[in-house]
């Protein structure tokens, strides 16, 4: 492979700017969810009743998967939000068969290691973190 000059000045800016779009796109995935459980929309059809762990999971799932959209606090909710994925895991899926295509776990697994990436690597340059205080943002 030829080394290009321009190269090595393009790569660090998307890669910062790709770690804003995997942030975004995943929190736009998991704050779905939360708007599935608690607003009905997408409809669902057994909504969770209020004050159950499933309900608890949709409050976490709108309000987190916000804060990680718009970049806020991105490391201390990525932290939460990786850690209630994982016991999602454990809770519900992991029962059902060891097999994550047998007991549909993917999604939990794949959210709990993209929000502990995101604990490390931070919001990327798109947030309203590097907006506040741009040495939080770096990756």
């Amino acid at each position: 492979m030829i080394d290009r000059p321009a190269d090595r000045y393009l790569e660090p800016v998307w890669t910062a700017r790709m770690l804003s779009v995997l942030r975004i796109v995943s929190a736009l995935i998991f704050f779905a969810h939360g708007t599935q459980k608690l607003l009905g929309f997408p409809a669902m059809e057994n909504p969770p009743t209020a004050f159950t762990l499933g309900w608890i999971a949709g409050l976490l799932e709108l309000v987190g998967g916000g804060l990680l959209v718009i970049g806020l606090f991105t490391r201390p909710v990525a932290f939460v939000l990786s850690g209630m994925m994982a016991v999602a895991y454990f809770m519900v899926h992991f029962p059902q068969s060891f097999f994550p295509p047998l007991n549909q776990g993917d999604a939990a697994i794949l959210y709990c290691f993209v929000f502990l990436y995101l604990v490390f690597a931070g919001p990327g340059p798109w947030s309203v973190d590097a907006m506040r205080n741009p040495t939080t943002a770096r990756p």
